[in-house]
């Protein structure tokens, strides 16, 4: 099947969890006008798919893999189904793709028993998170709190705001804007390792750190 080859494109969003929709605008191409090109491609925070059903009047068809592909006109039914390789995606909607922001960047760092110190190995990490959030024009960076389950409910939830605050301040004194950061704690709710009560689990203490 010889495949369309839009040139200009706009890039229409997620349309399911995990998967989005690259819709080229009809300039001058093989297309016919009033056709445009959808494709599923997957999700670049987690890797996952999804899936899409592109419907009009006329019918619809479902795109469940990855660079599956149809080619939509008002008064019919979508076309069948085609997998573009990821060279055709890079021809034809590279332009879009680069103009996406940067995945999600996910860091966990983890502390040392009772303490909102930072283990050697997770403090050589803050560079890491202050350039991903430099490689950003409109950073966010969000910071949750966590402990094991040493302690009481109450005292957990604020170690793990002591822990998600000291962390925010060693990043602010690595030079982010305080106003980026948002902190919060779920003390010992959210367990990385499941364990009893009164378990002293190190990777449960620790932080998890999101740039948007």
């Amino acid at each position: 099947m010889r495949r369309p080859q839009p040139i200009a494109l706009v890039l229409s969003g997620l349309v399911t969890a995990g998967a989005m929709a690259c819709v080229p605008k009809h300039t001058s191409s093989p297309m016919r006008s009033g056709q445009s090109m959808v494709v599923l491609l997957s999700d670049a925070d987690t890797g996952l798919t999804g899936h899409a059903s592109v419907t009009n009047g006329s019918g619809s068809v479902d795109l469940a893999a990855d660079r599956d592909a149809t080619v939509a006109t008002a008064r019919r039914r979508p076309g069948a189904v085609i997998t573009l390789d990821e060279a055709d995606v890079t021809r034809i909607f590279g332009g879009a793709l680069s103009a996406l922001p940067p995945p999600l960047g996910h860091f966990t760092l983890f502390f040392r028993f009772d303490s909102d110190e930072l283990t050697d190995e997770s403090r050589a990490l803050l560079r890491d998170v202050v350039n991903a959030v430099r490689d950003r024009a409109a950073p966010d960076v969000a910071i949750v709190g966590h402990t094991d389950t040493v302690g009481t409910p109450p005292a957990n939830f604020q170690l793990g705001l002591k822990r998600s605050t000291a962390v925010r301040n060693l990043l602010v004194a690595a030079g982010l804007a305080p106003s980026l950061v948002e902190v919060t704690s779920h003390g010992e709710a959210d367990l990385l390792v499941r364990t009893p009560d009164e378990t002293a689990e190190p990777r449960n203490r620790r932080v998890e750190i999101s740039v948007r």
